[in-house]
């Protein structure tokens, strides 16, 4: 789902917060909503789904596959690893089959005047003026008077961190019995769980330490519970106590999540924390509180040093500008918005992503920003450079079907969106 590929981009550190602040909840939501308004399109259509396609689809599915053939073991281990019922699971990928096949039935390719539109512009070529500026051009020395003046005025940023006192019993995997056979019969029952950065299945010999610990995790599990029930009797000792601040990486996001939902003295039932199983009582929690200056005075200096350098290089920029015909400034060969050739001091990359922003810019001369650096800029000289015919054709043209085929789905949405009425029942997205 839309949550999992967003924590493997982030190699597992997506938690609710980041997820709440990248709008994933809505953005999972945009996406229901404009399947569900493409389904009532295609039901109004006849379009159908056979179950012999959906069968030959579910097939093709390579985490499902051992040795390139579907097996049904680890599908139905998929499912229930997933805790997802195989009828709804076929639902949802028969409902994603048919709207395939209704905009596979919308012809979008772009016409050739539309090519030629966008072979246009991106012939256009601007000669520039320009100056570079970033942080490192504005001089400020710290003043203590001063750094205390903005903590005063900004003491409800600087709190201590949440903490809680953590009794931990750990049940550790690395000592359990297996054998090949179990190994592998594991393997044969969670291959889908084992893939590479590119999302393909490793196979059992190339993941096998892998496969091990989650094996003996998996059989170490009934006694950590037999640990657990031991320690709420009071039968074995905690192996040690940690005081730590919320989300400290000592314990998972999702562990974290459940201890913020428990109140003093209570304990955990065992939680898998990389090859062992953590039993955990929480036995003080201590509630955040204002810094003093010297607690805050590290980060308020480091705050305040940015906020000053970031005006001061606004002002730097507005001023720049405002002389630009009388400063000092580097001139440009002929540009366009294909060009790859970086703008000394710019990167590659940084120069990609100004020329991407002046391209569609209505102004002459103006302030461009990319991440901590502006670029004051003026066009000099402007022509077009049009390309002998067929030059970039392929570019042009698959450039012409994307736009033509986005705006065409957005605006079909929007149409959808009047005819048929969504109706949400969770509140918040």
């Amino acid at each position: 789902d839309m949550y999992q590929r967003y924590n493997q981009m982030m190699q597992g550190k997506l938690d609710e917060e980041k997820a709440r602040e990248m709008g994933l909840a809505q953005q999972a939501f945009s996406s229901i909503a404009a399947q569900t308004l493409l389904l009532n399109l295609a039901n109004e259509f006849g379009i159908i789904v056979s179950d012999i396609e959906l069968g030959q689809e579910l097939a093709k599915i390579t985490s499902f596959q051992t040795d390139g053939k579907f097996d049904i073991a680890v599908y139905e281990g998929f499912l229930k690893n997933r805790r997802i019922k195989a009828r709804i699971f076929e639902e949802v990928l028969h409902d994603e089959l048919v709207v395939q096949k209704l905009l596979s039935l919308i012809n979008s390719e772009g016409l050739p005047f539309e090519r030629e539109v966008i072979e246009a512009a991106i012939s256009v070529s601007d000669k520039i003026g320009y100056k570079v500026l970033s942080i490192e051009d504005i001089n400020l020395s710290l003043d203590d008077t001063k750094v205390k003046e903005y903590w005063e005025a900004h003491k409800s940023d600087y709190m201590t961190a949440k903490k809680y006192q953590l009794d931990i019993l750990w049940t550790d995997s690395k000592d359990t019995n297996t054998t090949d056979v179990e190994l592998e019969e594991f393997y044969r029952q969670n291959s889908f769980n084992y893939i590479d950065e590119s999302g393909r299945q490793l196979q059992l010999e190339n993941t096998k330490e892998k496969v091990l610990a989650d094996l003996k995790m998996k059989k170490s599990k009934k006694y950590a519970q037999k640990q657990y029930i031991a320690y709420k009797k009071n039968k074995v000792e905690k192996n040690e106590t940690q005081t730590v601040p919320i989300g400290d990486e000592l314990l998972t996001a999702e562990v974290w999540k459940e201890i913020q939902t428990k109140d003093t003295h209570s304990i955990l039932k065992p939680k898998a924390i990389k090859n062992r199983y953590a039993t955990i009582k929480i036995a003080k929690i201590i509630e955040p509180r204002e810094m003093n200056i010297e607690e805050a005075k590290i980060l308020a200096s480091s705050k305040y040093e940015k906020v000053s350098k970031e005006e001061g290089l606004s002002r730097l920029a507005e001023s720049t500008l405002k002389n630009f015909d009388t400063s000092k400034y580097s001139v440009s060969d002929f540009v366009t918005l294909n060009s790859r050739d970086s703008l000394n001091p710019l990167n590659t990359e940084e120069t990609i992503k100004f020329l991407q922003k002046l391209f569609i810019s209505q102004k002459e001369k103006g302030i461009i920003t990319i991440e901590n650096k502006v670029i004051v800029y003026k066009i000099i000289e402007q022509k077009m450079t049009l390309a002998e015919k067929g030059d970039n054709f392929e570019f042009t043209q698959k450039s012409a079907n994307q736009i033509k085929a986005e705006d065409f789905q957005s605006n079909l949405l929007k149409s959808l969106g009047q005819k048929y009425t969504i109706e949400k029942f969770v509140e918040g997205i």
